[in-house]
């Protein structure tokens, strides 16, 4: 009774008049609706399944879920990724990846990641990969010259019969230009080396040579501080004599190949 005798008399108070006249009270305080506890989750679908240079399925989804521990020495990624091809030609494929990522720090103006990955294939059963599975460690090593980023992956595998063994190296440039706030274009392009990484699927004796090369663009658009939609388009291509050319997984050629997708990711 004693605030309606308040507002009777004209008298105010600042609980119940925080604001401008007529208005209700403002919270001033900050929103936390975008803060990041370190998960992340994506969609996408692509034309074709590339991987280090070689097509493995065509029309394919994938989903990949992971969260970033950044309280401890350093940020560490755990994560899986699995991707099922859906045209329905062929054997069919699908593909389970489990990781984990090490951020190491930046040294000399480069930047350092660890990792491993372990790669199973639920229902793919094919000479390729009869069933079993394979582990591989990498390590990633990037830096940002002002004109264009180059990055290049180191990848060692643990393969046995009829997977992936020996080692891989990838050298990347890119380079991105900012379309406003909320969107850029990202152009990239590189080369891949095997040294061995192939031979197993061959079926021949250890070759090492260039795998393959290939160039992408993107366009990243932020369409609110949690969510991210990216489309995108690549070619991948293995000139007569590549690693890659001589791949046969029952999809064609493994040259001239012109793919692209869409992604959607978001953070929590």
């Amino acid at each position: 009774m004693a605030s309606i005798g308040a507002m009777a008399f004209g008298v105010t108070t600042p609980e119940l008049f925080a604001g401008d006249w007529g208005k209700a009270p403002v919270d001033k305080t900050p929103i936390e609706e975008c803060l990041d506890l370190g998960g992340e989750l994506s969609v996408g679908y692509e034309t074709d399944y590339v991987f280090y240079g070689v097509r493995f399925a065509g029309d394919s989804v994938w989903t990949d879920v992971n969260y970033t521990f950044d309280h401890l020495a350093i940020p560490v990624t755990v994560g899986a990724w699995y991707l099922n091809g859906i045209n329905g030609s062929g054997s069919g494929y699908d593909e389970l990846d489990l990781y984990v990522d090490f951020t190491l720090g930046t040294f000399a103006g480069f930047d350092f990641n660890l990792g491993y990955y372990h790669y199973t294939f639920p229902e793919f059963r094919s000479n390729v990969a009869p069933g079993g599975g394979y582990g591989e460690a990498y390590l990633d090593i990037s830096r940002s010259l002002g004109f264009v980023d180059v990055a290049y992956s180191g990848i060692q595998a643990f393969g046995g019969a009829g997977t992936s063994s020996g080692w891989f190296h990838e050298l990347g440039l890119e380079k991105s230009f900012a379309l406003c706030d909320s969107a850029a274009l990202v152009f990239g392009g590189g080369v891949g080396y095997s040294d061995g990484y192939y031979t197993a699927v061959l079926g021949g004796e250890p070759d090492s040579g260039w795998n393959h090369y290939y160039v992408k663009a993107s366009l990243p658009i932020e369409l609110n501080c949690r969510t991210t939609l990216t489309p995108y388009i690549g070619y991948n291509g293995a000139t007569s004599g590549m690693i890659a050319d001589g791949i046969d997984v029952g999809l064609g050629p493994q040259s001239d190949i012109l793919h692209g997708g869409i992604s959607l990711t978001v953070s929590f």
